[in-house]
């Protein structure tokens, strides 16, 4: 292979198995690898990465605050379809892989690089999201995936090569992880091992962002959000970036029990997987954009949306954000987010999430139509012609029947 990749950007953790992949791309393929690290929020300091890649012989080092690209062009667009994936995933890893897969062919660009690699495994949908993104960007681009080339089939095995190669390996690292993380700034995943079987209830230490729903405090929290165009913009009257505004939510949700899922999901690969979600800002942020297009979006638009959001939400999941029609479905949820302007007001409860208030300047609901007191702006007589031709149809089959 030696002589057939001269330079290689490698999305890059700094964990044992990306710097495994670091030193294995080196060795195997006698090339220059560039390390790009995303900083998507995941609260880890990201410096540790950059040195352990100069010492892994990284010929550079790119290291990219994405946060609020990540929530404005991304995470955002999702929630105006309010995406959910098998009806209740959030998709907060999916989403974060596109981004990932841009950037890296933007480095790919700068440093004149012909391939790009990642650490996904090929069991997983992250190899499909990667490298979909990929071929849709750069479609030339030669694509390397360490986990369906080598011999490194085994924890132990990767733990040898990295001893062998004097690849530093943190101590918990040593035997097998009790479960595996992602994390961004919408959400936190964990899977494998303790989550393995499907009948144990996850363990409370596998959840990192949320304090649990029994010990959330025993007074509500009420939260404020205002949205404009159907994007959220301020909090409690605070008008924050799309990041900052993210961040907040986290916190409220967090210490409120809010946004933990315990998922069996269909992996696109095929294969079922389990995993324990915590999402506790995109949980606020998904009920009040329900919430606010409750009173600003036409019925007919509302009902369409809805009946659009699971094909949505399946193309983000399994890797089609580049493709034409994820495009198409966005400016079509787009453009129903033009009047989706207002506050909703929520109540966090013990991991639970209520909207208690919503109002807008661009509101359809009319107190004067709906009030059950006397009114002059609706004949209720005009019902019996209207149920009439409803049930024109069924009348007839019923004869025809009969």
């Amino acid at each position: 292979m030696a002589g057939e990749v001269k330079r290689v950007v490698l999305a890059y953790s700094g964990g044992l198995d990306t710097s495994v992949i670091l030193k294995w791309l080196k060795v195997t393929y006698g090339c220059e690898v560039v390390t790009y690290t995303a900083d998507l929020g995941q609260g880890e300091e990201l410096e540790p990465a950059r040195r352990k890649a100069e010492m892994m012989g990284a010929s550079e080092i790119v290291i990219d605050d994405v946060r609020e690209e990540f929530v404005r062009d991304f995470v955002f667009p999702m929630f105006r379809a309010n995406a959910l994936y098998e009806g209740c995933y959030l998709l907060g890893t999916s989403i974060a892989r596109p981004l990932i897969a841009k950037r890296q062919i933007e480095v790919a660009r700068q440093f004149g690089a012909d391939a790009v690699a990642h650490g996904s495994t090929g069991k997983g949908n992250d190899q499909v999201r990667f490298e979909l993104s990929y071929y849709a960007l750069e479609p030339g681009i030669k694509v390397i995936a360490p986990w369906r080339e080598w011999d490194l089939g085994s924890r132990t095995r990767l733990i040898a090569f990295a001893e062998e190669h004097q690849i530093p390996i943190a101590k918990d690292k040593r035997g097998e992880a009790p479960f595996s993380i992602d994390a961004n700034l919408l959400h936190s995943s964990a899977e494998g091992k303790v989550l393995e079987d499907p009948w144990e209830e996850p363990p409370e230490y596998v959840y990192s962002r949320s304090v649990s729903p029994e010990a959330a405090p025993d007074r509500p929290t009420y939260v404020e959000i205002e949205f404009e165009e159907g994007d959220a913009v301020a909090v409690d009257g605070e008008r924050l970036s799309p990041a900052s505004l993210l961040a907040r939510l986290n916190d409220l949700g967090g210490a409120n029990g809010v946004g933990r899922l315990d998922l069996v999901e269909n992996r696109f690969v095929g294969m079922k997987s389990r995993g324990a979600y915590e999402t506790p800002g995109g949980t606020i942020l998904y009920w009040a954009h329900r919430g606010i297009e409750s009173i600003t979006l036409d019925r007919g638009a509302m009902h369409l949306k809805d009946e659009l959001a699971p094909r949505y939400a399946e193309l983000i999941y399994n890797g089609f954000w580049f493709s034409p029609e994820r495009r198409m479905l966005q400016a079509a949820i787009d453009e129903s987010q033009k009047n989706v302007t207002g506050t909703v007001r929520l109540k966090l409860y013990k991991g639970s999430v209520t909207v208690a208030g919503r109002k807008s300047p661009k509101s359809l609901y009319s107190q004067a139509h709906v009030t059950f007191e006397e009114d002059t702006v609706y004949d209720q007589r005009d019902a019996s012609g209207f149920i009439k031709l409803n049930a024109l149809r069924l009348r007839l089959l019923n004869r025809q029947q009969g």
